[in-house]
């Protein structure tokens, strides 16, 4: 059996940080590059949002290029980083998106790659209890 892998190491914890503080203002920007380079391209990779399930890079990227960007209202609270050893994170975050009063959800899988940090699998929500 393997050893479990330690959970948190700062160093690992203020990488994934830096990654998804930089997804988050490639999104509040809609910067279409930086948000794809943060998605692993791979047929494997999964998104389910509100009201779409994407699965496999192309179709996330062509997703989009196609859907309403986030408003600049968007506030984050809540984020939660836990890091399992240095090559695998999850990011869980609660957001208000500034407009309404609906609370939405996201979680990410992040893996460390040769070429750094990719969203392996997410899913966004609204939280149906605010409503």
């Amino acid at each position: 059996m393997n050893a479990s892998p330690e959970i948190n190491r700062d160093r690992v914890v203020a990488e994934v940080r830096t990654a998804f503080e930089d997804y988050e203002r490639a999104l509040l920007d809609n910067n279409l590059a930086v948000l794809d380079g943060y998605f692993w391209d791979h047929d494997a990779t999964v998104r389910y949002g509100v009201a779409e399930n994407l699965h496999g890079g192309d179709e996330i990227a062509r997703y989009r290029r196609k859907c309403q960007p986030v408003g600049p209202g968007r506030k984050l609270f809540n984020t939660v980083i836990t890091t399992f050893g240095d090559d695998c994170a999850t990011v869980s975050t609660q957001f208000r998106d500034g407009v309404t009063d609906r609370v939405g959800r996201q979680m990410q899988t992040w893996v460390r790659f040769a070429d750094g940090w990719k969203v392996v699998a997410a899913h966004v929500s609204v939280d149906l209890s605010t409503l």
